[in-house]
């Protein structure tokens, strides 16, 4: 079983200090009421981007809006409360070209949009939770608009929190499907990363996998590591978890102790893994030969774990 252990502080997608407020979603006329108040915070989410406004210090604020007729003919949810009953906030998912308003770019033209990867890492506590929400509820809905059982359309209900059959009355709640993701660390403190199929040629990572029916946490760990890498793992150690809404998932992070080295690669998953010593990896992140995962995941946050201080690493993808 895996030990619990202090948990990484401050994981980016894991701040949220919204309300939720879940009593509420029940009341059917909830979202009508807060569309008439001009007090709502409306957050618009076009293709998964929404107004941003940069400040100084590299901060990021979320670019909410008032309630505007156009929210009645789209897809809405109550995301939930400041806390404190402060303001109410309500998503609105737009198209392209129906845009109905936002932070101006420099220079007075088009909103500056921004998605949750880009952003997230630079939010408060509140707008973090606020995206991250919103995130995840419209990638659900755009994904689940058929019924699982007679495959009818399914309508929202619930505020935005479920959708309902109308042929056979089956609700269906928001998924999230939990997948761990582990430093494994051998006998020597070296640190194992890999590069999967489709990163770029110097992208590397921690190893993840999701979790399989029936499994716990710490065996999904040592079978994700051994069939990706061949290495057997143990002292399966849990250090913190944040949501990954991209488009479903909750990442479990752990730390594992290393009982064989020689690495054997799983081919269709993994193109190259290696075993790094901390000054080793300071200097290809420096050069530039190995980039590594963003301020906005936990990989990050496991990889700065191991080395025992943040890294000096630029915000890039590691997908090719």
């Amino acid at each position: 079983m895996a030990r619990a252990a202090a948990s990484l502080p401050s994981l980016a997608l894991s701040r949220g200090s919204l309300d939720r407020h879940g009593e509420l979603r029940g009341d059917p006329g909830l979202l009508a009421s807060l569309l008439d108040d001009p007090t709502t915070r409306v957050l618009e989410l076009v293709d998964g981007r929404t107004a941003v406004t940069e400040e100084d210090g590299g901060r990021v604020r979320l670019g909410y809006r008032s309630p505007v007729p156009e929210d009645r003919d789209r897809f809405t949810a109550y995301l939930g409360h400041a806390p404190t009953g402060g303001a109410a906030y309500v998503l609105s998912v737009a198209h392209d070209g129906s845009a109905t308003g936002g932070t101006s770019a420099p220079g007075g033209d088009a909103p500056q949009r921004q998605g949750l990867r880009g952003v997230g890492a630079r939010l408060d506590d509140l707008d973090a939770g606020v995206l991250t929400t919103a995130t995840g509820l419209a990638n659900w809905h755009g994904r689940h608009g058929f019924c699982p059982l007679c495959g009818s359309p399914t309508t929202p209900a619930q505020s935005g929190w479920i959708r309902v059959c109308p042929a056979d009355g089956s609700e269906h709640y928001p998924r999230t499907d939990p997948a761990v993701i582990m430093s494994v660390v051998d006998e020597n403190d070296r640190l194992l990363l890999a590069r999967g199929v489709g990163f770029a040629a110097q992208g590397m990572s921690v190893l993840a996998g999701f979790v399989e029916p029936g499994e716990s946490l710490s065996a999904a760990v040592a079978r994700e590591v051994h069939e990706e890498v061949g290495v057997r793992v143990t002292d399966v150690t849990y250090l913190g978890d944040q949501p990954w809404p991209f488009p479903s998932s909750l990442m479990i992070g752990f730390t594992a102790r290393a009982v064989s080295t020689e690495l054997v690669l799983q081919q269709d998953e993994i193109e190259e893994a290696r075993w790094f010593e901390r000054e080793e990896l300071a200097r290809a992140v420096a050069d530039g030969s190995l980039r590594i995962s963003g301020r906005i995941s936990i990989a990050r946050r496991l990889i700065e774990h191991w080395y025992g201080e943040e890294l000096d690493a630029p915000e890039a993808s590691l997908r090719a």
